[in-house]
């Protein structure tokens, strides 16, 4: 594990807090205050507008740092698919609304939750097969766009950010391979890391992004992914 100063922020928000990576993000982020959500302890939905909407009213903020450490691989049952053979419209559809229209949403409600006077950041979990650039192998086509969606909003978000919070960042970070119950059989012979050292390599990352890198899309090392 590298062993590099990680920044310390006065209020910070891991949104999907009880999956592996929020959830080591929640106990290793160094922040005066750490507020979490997530669906198993709070009811947060990320597939429903009204509960987004409902927590960012009842949330005072500023939040320094909000983290959006949602998303999923495997759905009701359903993995990534080999082929278009294998495409369901119903799978589809629920690869969008939680890796792509929940994180939009996230944004559409708790952007105004970031300070304007100071440095900032919006931080959503993207992944590296979400590239275009990148694809060489097909398959997996639902959540590959899905993700690919996502970076085009974080991209298009920073945009809008940028005109209120000048110094807000808005990235899209992909955390590597990374060993959780939910990616076990999908992680095969790549190499992974724990859910500490995951979030500890994007904790790093996010150390040295500043207002020159918004709307970027990183992997854990702090390398640019291509689109």
């Amino acid at each position: 594990m590298r062993q590099v100063r990680v920044m310390t922020y006065d209020s910070a928000l891991i949104i999907g807090a009880s999956g592996g990576i929020g959830s080591a993000l929640a106990q290793t982020v160094d922040a005066t205050n750490v507020t979490t959500l997530s669906r198993s302890e709070d009811g947060f939905d990320i597939t429903n507008e009204a509960s987004i909407a409902g927590f960012a009213e009842s949330l005072p903020g500023p939040f320094d740092l909000i983290f959006d450490a949602t998303g999923a691989l495997e759905i009701s049952g359903v993995g990534p698919e080999k082929s278009f053979g294998a495409i369901t419209p119903e799978a589809m559809a629920q690869q969008f609304a939680v890796n792509a229209i929940g994180p939009a949403l996230i944004f559409k409600h708790f952007k105004d939750h970031l300070p304007r006077d100071r440095r900032s950041l919006m931080v959503t979990l993207s992944a590296r097969v979400g590239s275009i650039g990148d694809n060489r192998l097909g398959g997996w086509v639902s959540y590959r766009a899905a993700k690919a969606a996502l970076n085009q909003i974080v991209k298009t978000a920073s945009i809008e950010l940028s005109r209120t919070h000048k110094q807000a960042i808005c990235a899209a970070l992909h955390p590597g391979t990374v060993r959780t119950p939910l990616t076990e059989k999908y992680v095969g012979a790549h190499p992974a890391v724990s859910t500490e050292e995951a979030a500890h390599n994007l904790l790093i990352v996010m150390n040295g992004l500043s207002v020159k890198n918004t709307g970027g899309f990183f992997d854990w090392q702090g390398e640019r992914v291509v689109w």
